[in-house]
């Protein structure tokens, strides 16, 4: 029997090159690239848990690391980082890569 390829196991996930580069908002009203959210609604309020959490995990997830580092805020990443709702490889390639992120 074959083995199954599934797609969630080897979609490309970016990552940025640093924490440090993050430079996008911690405030206001977030436009999300078409690319990284194609459903009906690509604005974001970043004063609402909900609006952050929806921006967060589709830039992680489906941001390319230009995106994510004119778009992510370092300090609003780590803040909600355990309560984003990622797949299991995504979430272990970003704290693989920034072992700060697992931290309690």
């Amino acid at each position: 029997m074959a083995v199954r390829v599934l797609y969630r196991d080897v979609i490309p996930y970016e990552t940025p090159s640093s924490l440090d580069v993050l430079s996008g908002p911690s405030e206001g009203v977030l436009t999300l690239p078409v690319t990284v959210h194609w459903g009906p609604d690509a604005f974001t309020d970043l004063s609402t848990p909900d609006g952050v959490e929806k921006a967060y995990e589709n830039l992680v997830r489906e941001g390319t690391a230009q995106q994510q580092e004119e778009l992510l805020n370092a300090d609003l990443l780590r803040s909600v980082w355990p309560h984003l709702r990622l797949p299991t490889r995504c979430r272990d390639l970003w704290q693989g890569r920034f072992p700060e992120l697992a931290a309690p």
